[in-house]
């Protein structure tokens, strides 16, 4: 992956098989690695070693993932946080969520899988290390809070802007109203689903996307963003 380097991340499982074999593979790509095997020593190592990415599995003895989870994002702030869990239940993400979880995985995953989302989770959360991004048409510029399509630079709300950004950032992956709502209007906010659609067709109209062949709505799913 690119610009990995001084990028420090976190893996807590209790299974040294899924650790080791994670721990070689984002050293192959670059990373600085640390590992834990139980939350009380998850949470000793990241205070110390302050990790940009914390993967965190869900079920360990003791203290457990959740709890992990809450106390990291007490501490650390501005940490991205992925669950490890064997089972995909609204309940599990609901209190993921809850205690400031940032994605989940589940097992069993591949590789590509959680190196993906490692890269999106760091592209968002902290986008200096990148500077300028380029996605297809699309060039972002956190720094300035500015996008441009096709060399052409977008005129965009902040909230258009982080709403663009979400979903370029994450092209290819279908985002629900309801995350898209957590991840860009924050998990405080009390309006109404609605809002989503008005402001994805804002940005249709704003990338001359009349076709929805950028922003594709999937019935029933969300939204994805197909670049060319």
């Amino acid at each position: 992956m690119k610009n990995a380097k001084g990028v420090k991340i976190l893996l807590v499982d209790d299974e040294p098989h899924i650790t080791q074999f994670l721990e070689l593979g984002l050293m192959n790509e670059g990373f600085e690695i640390r590992t834990a095997a139980d939350g009380m020593g998850a949470i000793n190592l990241a205070l110390e070693f302050q990790p940009h990415v914390v993967v965190l599995d869900v079920m360990m003895p003791g203290m457990d993932g959740w709890e992990v989870c809450r106390l990291l994002k007490k501490n650390l702030g501005n940490v991205a946080i992925i669950m490890l869990t064997a089972k995909d239940e609204v309940e599990d993400r609901v209190k993921g969520l809850t205690t400031g979880a940032d994605d989940y995985v589940i097992k069993p995953f591949s590789f590509e899988e959680l190196l993906a989302r490692i890269g999106a989770r760091l592209r968002n959360q902290f986008p200096a290390l990148f500077g300028e991004v380029t996605y297809g048409p699309f060039r972002l510029d956190d720094r300035r809070k500015e996008i441009q399509y096709q060399d052409r630079v977008l005129e965009l709300s902040p909230t258009e802007y982080e709403l663009l950004k979400y979903l370029v950032i994450n092209h290819g992956i279908v985002l629900s109203k309801s995350t898209i709502l957590d991840q860009v209007w924050g998990y405080d906010f009390g309006g109404e689903e609605n809002i989503v659609e008005v402001y994805i067709r804002s940005l249709r109209e704003k990338l001359n996307d009349k076709d929805h062949r950028l922003i594709r709505t999937l019935r029933g799913a969300g939204y994805r963003v197909d670049l060319p």
